[in-house]
């Protein structure tokens, strides 16, 4: 199953730039709120070191020894307040983030729009403002779910024993909420558990709440930091934001794929062609000073954050050849699978087939040409062949 991010804030923040800065996808970039009507999905990549250097390979899948796997992405039409009561463009796109297991909350730290995403004069709205509004939407929209069937529900567990987090995650399974999101939430709440049927609206809220931060992890991106005041990114960095500029990474990747210039995203700076217009060079010169203040542009380190902090997934390459880590038509590491941390080798036997994990037997390491057994938890970076009954 491929990892889902979404990309969500108010309208005219730079999301559908960040999409296209991360995606290379052709979409609709306007100022003016609204631009995206219905969801944009593309696929996004997050970097990681590729083993071939490191086993004097050269694999044909990475560029300098950095592997790019690839992430669903979501870019969601832009949320105003109260949208779950149908304002802006309404509940449809707070449904949007029901296949996202994490979120990038996009800000626009320029506060050259306000809460609705129209257009103000530069830095004339706070954009910490915006960073509480988004988390409350996502709750309220939760507790609209639950508040639908919640006496009829809450009294059904009573009155027939169900288990309580079953009943609540059957609830809530469309936007993405599992039982032991709701396992966890209540335990930390401390609910009566027993009495349901007597929780307030306060109470559900809070659990919706709960479950929001337990389902929907999210990371701010403070973005247009090429055009903001100094003073808002200073203070949307403290508030735990990563800068960005996504019309920067835009035009580094055009370059790039222009052969301008040679950038993997990522990288804190670029080399340029020889042949560079005088113009180019000083727009090119604007773009390096951002970088080295700023430690790049952002976006590849918001999306690596989103997997490897917020998800806490680890990249593993199966092999069907553990001597030449190939596979059987002699690819070298041909495939790079995330997985959660923790997740075993007979976990990874599922990813790569249903059968092979319904055969599995053992599995090898291949760097040590170890055998490992279905209970060995796998490793960042580890190449694995899995050994199935055929």
């Amino acid at each position: 199953m491929v990892v889902s991010i979404a990309l969500a804030g108010k309208p005219n923040c730079g999301k559908s730039t960040f999409f296209k800065a991360a995606t290379l996808a052709n979409v609709e970039i306007a100022n003016y709120p609204f631009t995206t009507i219905d969801a944009n999905n593309g696929v996004g990549y997050v970097r990681a070191t590729c083993p071939c250097r490191e086993l004097k390979l050269d694999c044909g899948n990475c560029r300098d020894g950095v592997r790019f796997v690839h992430i669903g992405m979501i870019d969601v039409a832009g949320l105003v307040p109260d949208a779950h009561k149908g304002r802006g463009l309404g509940n449809a796109f707070l449904d949007n983030l029901r296949q996202a297991r994490a979120i990038i909350h996009v800000i626009d730290a320029s506060g050259g729009t306000d809460i609705e995403g129209n257009p103000v004069p530069l830095g004339s709205h706070d954009p910490l403002a915006d960073i509480a509004f988004l988390d409350h939407e996502i709750t309220m929209w939760i507790f609209g779910i639950l508040k639908r069937n919640w006496e009829r529900l809450s009294r059904k567990v009573q009155a027939e024993g169900l288990k309580l987090e079953e009943t609540i995650a059957a609830q809530l399974e469309g936007a993405g909420i599992t039982d032991g999101h709701v396992k966890t939430a209540l335990t930390k709440l401390k609910l009566p558990r027993d009495k349901p049927h007597m929780w307030t609206d306060e109470q559900i809220i809070e659990l919706s709440d709960m479950l929001r931060a337990e389902s929907k992890p999210f990371i701010i991106a403070a973005n247009k930091i090429d055009v903001a005041p100094q003073d808002n990114v200073e203070r949307l960095f403290k508030a735990g934001a990563i800068p960005v500029s996504a019309a920067a990474e835009v035009a580094l990747r055009m370059a790039d794929k222009s052969g301008a210039i040679k950038y993997i995203p990522g990288d804190p700076d670029f080399s340029e062609s020889p042949n560079l217009s005088d113009a180019q060079r000083e727009a090119l010169s604007k773009i390096r000073a951002l970088m080295k203040k700023n430690g790049g542009t952002g976006i590849q380190r918001c999306i690596n954050e989103t997997v490897f902090r917020l998800l806490d997934l680890i990249v593993v390459y199966p092999v069907e050849d553990e001597n030449k880590f190939t596979d059987k038509n002699g690819r070298i590491l041909p495939d790079a699978f995330l997985l959660k941390r923790g997740s075993t080798a007979r976990d990874l036997a599922f990813m790569v087939h249903t059968d092979i994990g319904k055969g599995f037997l053992y599995a090898v390491d291949a760097r040590t040409k170890m055998r490992l057994g279905e209970k060995y938890e796998l490793k960042n970076g580890d190449i694995v062949k899995i050994v199935a009954v055929k």
